[in-house]
């Protein structure tokens, strides 16, 4: 057998093209691990009991048996998805969108995310609901260009706003409440 692989044979990289190499490899296997990963995962569920602090323009979850709280809602509208294994998606709705965050316009996308494919049991919408013209869901304050009418609500239209919410979020409208609540902290359990 020691003629199959004679030493006089054998090729000696130099180290930095060694090294280049195992880059070059470990680049292409983490290029390829996204890829693989994409595969519909479900979204992991959220530690039970847990409380959540959901600001403006977060969404955020928490699992069977525990507490959204939703500080300082003046003029935003919280969207609590009460999932059928008693999971909880949140997110708080902000008129005006704070940096780093999601705008009016883009928030019920990224609920709709957060649920997956999950059964919704219900969709609770609270907070200012005179404040809210329905069509922020669609088109975010911030998104109206200079001499752009921005429609402001004359008066409250919770059932816009119901319409508004399960079509972002593809759920039927039955599904969705809307409550007028005043300023403060909201707690849901």
């Amino acid at each position: 057998m020691a003629g199959l692989c004679p030493r006089s044979s054998w090729s000696v990289m130099p180290v930095p093209a060694a090294r280049a190499l195992l880059v070059l490899g470990t680049a292409l296997a983490l290029q390829l691990a996204p890829a693989a990963a994409a595969v519909a995962r479900p979204v992991p569920a959220a530690p039970a009991a847990a409380t959540v602090r959901i600001t403006e323009g977060q969404v955020a979850e928490t699992g069977p048996g525990g507490t959204i709280v939703y500080p300082s809602v003046t003029s935003c509208l919280t969207v609590t998805v009460r999932l059928r294994d008693g999971s909880k998606v949140g997110a708080h709705a902000s008129l005006f969108q704070v940096p780093g965050a999601y705008r009016s316009d883009a928030i019920l996308a990224a609920v709709k995310q957060r649920v997956g494919s999950r059964a919704v049991r219900a969709v609770e919408v609270r907070g200012a609901v005179g404040a809210w013209s329905p069509g922020y869901f669609t088109k975010a304050i911030e998104a109206y260009g200079d001499g752009e009418a921005v429609p402001y609500p004359t008066k409250p239209d919770p059932d816009g706003l119901r319409r508004a919410v399960a079509d972002g979020l593809g759920v039927p409208r039955a599904a969705v409440t809307v409550q007028d609540v005043p300023d403060g902290d909201q707690t849901v359990t």
